[in-house]
């Protein structure tokens, strides 16, 4: 019995690149049925854009703009191609940022997680991500759905009742918080309960460190796997297993394009580079196109052991947005990036700052091919000219300077 959930997971990459490109004018011509999605493609024809260096010519939308796109548009920004009133769902998550869930089955694409984690019709489930006001939940029961898992409506809290649930209606999976889980299995030991019908995990919504991992296989939890996924966008990357072993990476969602870009900037990034995670999704509901979702990550080389045949991302490595203050002046990622393509000798910029809060020093570290040929003053004046603050310049060789994704680094002595 195989795992994968469809053929779409193992069919060839380019005949899934091929198809992505197809719909992908379809999908820029649904947007501009949005009045936000209309001002942000003005003048796009959507028949041009059928190839991702296309797609990456249009603006990014930033997860961070949504706050301020919702207020002028309540409640979705004007982002929403289906209207309100003929959706299933409007969710409230803190900020407060609201996201819509239309009418279509398994709207948030959960159910290919779940059949990698092996679940099948028939399988009961725990769910115990939040029902309260956030799409989490949700997001499982439309899954499990698909599947035909029936669910146990658990949500978050009441430690004990979770467990007599367990021991009385023998659920196959936990789905949630992997610190939730392990406060589960903690209580149930306390209380003598069993719960060992309990074999499977999907987790998400927090890190999930190898040690932890290995606590709940020596728990009587021999699978768990983790799911990336924003209330936005609904599921994005998900861990696979082969023969009990997790694979490494996570298999990106088959009705996505997946970018990683320099922080700052839309700009592409070559497999490997750290950076920030960028996201079109073909939802016809809430089409989002190059949605920047604040998070780091990169793309691993080559396929998945499990046979799945998408791209792999290394999951969730940290946050994008290291907007820094320095003398009371915000340095944002966009400006380094700025000062880069102001000065094309500059390979790769990264902003150190240091010394003491009140007494920063400001550095430049700028990967170079040839020192002697770069105009450092020049370089001091355009940090200057972009920041309206002082900074020094450090040059160094190519491939110096850390893959971890970071465009400002904040060193400064905060004791």
């Amino acid at each position: 019995m195989t795992d994968h959930l469809d053929s779409l997971e193992t069919r060839a990459p380019q005949l899934r690149e091929a198809d992505l490109m197809t719909r992908l004018p379809q999908l820029v011509a649904r947007a501009r049925c949005a009045p936000g999605w209309m001002r942000t493609l003005d003048g796009v024809n959507p028949r041009d854009v059928t190839s991702r260096a296309a797609l990456a010519q249009l603006p990014v939308t930033r997860k961070s703009d949504l706050k301020q796109l919702q207020q002028e548009a309540m409640p979705f920004g004007g982002l929403n191609a289906t209207p309100v009133r003929e959706l299933r769902r409007l969710f409230m998550s803190p900020g407060p940022i609201f996201d819509p869930e239309g009418q279509g089955v398994d709207w948030w694409r959960f159910a290919r997680p779940m059949a990698a984690a092996g679940l099948r019709a028939g399988d009961v489930v725990q769910n115990c991500f939040s029902y309260h006001f956030t799409p989490a939940a949700y997001m499982v029961e439309g899954g499990a759905a698909r599947l035909g898992c029936p669910v146990i409506p658990a949500g978050i809290g009441q430690t004990e009742m979770q467990v007599q649930a367990m021991a009385a209606l023998q659920p196959d999976a936990y789905i949630g918080t992997p610190s939730f889980l392990k406060i589960i299995i903690e209580k149930a030991r306390e209380m003598n309960a069993d719960i060992s019908s309990v074999r499977r995990a999907v987790v998400g919504a927090e890190a999930l460190p190898p040690s932890l991992r290995a606590w709940f296989h020596d728990n009587g939890v021999p699978t768990v796997l983790q799911m990336y996924g924003s209330a936005d966008i609904g599921n994005i990357a998900y861990e696979t297993q082969t023969g009990g072993k997790v694979n490494p990476g996570m298999i990106v969602d088959e009705d996505l394009i997946l970018e990683i870009v320099r922080p700052g900037t839309g700009d592409p990034l070559p497999e490997g580079e750290v950076g920030e995670v960028v996201v079109t999704s073909f939802n016809p509901d809430y089409p989002l196109l190059r949605f920047a979702t604040g998070d780091l990550s990169a793309v691993l080389p080559g396929a998945s052991p499990c046979g799945r045949t998408n791209t792999r991302i290394r999951g969730w490595m940290g946050r994008a947005d290291q907007t820094t203050k320095v003398r009371a002046m915000f340095v944002h990622p966009a400006q380094v990036a700025e000062v880069a393509r102001r000065h094309p000798a500059i390979l790769k910029a990264r902003l150190v700052v240091s010394g003491e809060m009140a007494n920063d020093v400001m550095t430049l570290h700028c990967e170079v091919a040839q020192a002697a040929a770069v105009p450092v003053e020049a370089i001091v004046a355009t940090i200057r000219d972009i920041t309206k603050l002082r900074g020094e310049v450090m040059l160094v060789p190519p491939g110096s300077l850390p893959n971890d994704g970071k465009v400002i680094e904040d060193a400064r002595n905060y004791e």
